[in-house]
């Protein structure tokens, strides 16, 4: 089957309970639709580069799936019918990364950098 990564944001007025309550409902109906979640992100709430519906912050959350594409339509359908997600990109890899993705990467692990000059 192939492999996908979705991210998906959801309104900012909601709890994080609430938003990871929504990778726990979108991951139900891509495994009774034949799929498999691998692995599942919930990265927080973080501030977008413009507004979007009124909302200038959001619920980020990340799905790495081996997945039928009838079963990802299924999903991304029934995530742009949801009201609490405000956006969603779904993209197909080769491989998925090992480990955890860049956005939950300490920032010491990402490498030194040089100094700044007073």
């Amino acid at each position: 089957m192939p492999l996908y990564e979705h991210v998906f944001i959801s309104r900012q007025d909601l709890s994080n309970a609430q938003a990871e309550g929504l990778v726990e409902h979108f991951s139900t109906v891509l495994k009774d639709n034949g799929g498999n979640v691998l692995e599942s992100e919930y990265w927080g709430v973080k501030t977008m580069a413009y507004k979007i519906n009124k909302n200038r912050k959001g619920h980020y959350a990340m799905m790495r799936t081996d997945s039928p594409s009838a079963a990802v339509q299924e999903m991304e359908r029934l995530m742009r019918l949801h009201e609490d997600v405000v956006r969603v990109m779904t993209i197909k890899v080769d491989a998925h990364q090992e480990g955890p993705s860049v956005q939950m990467q300490k920032r010491d692990d990402r490498g030194e950098r040089r100094e700044r000059r007073a």
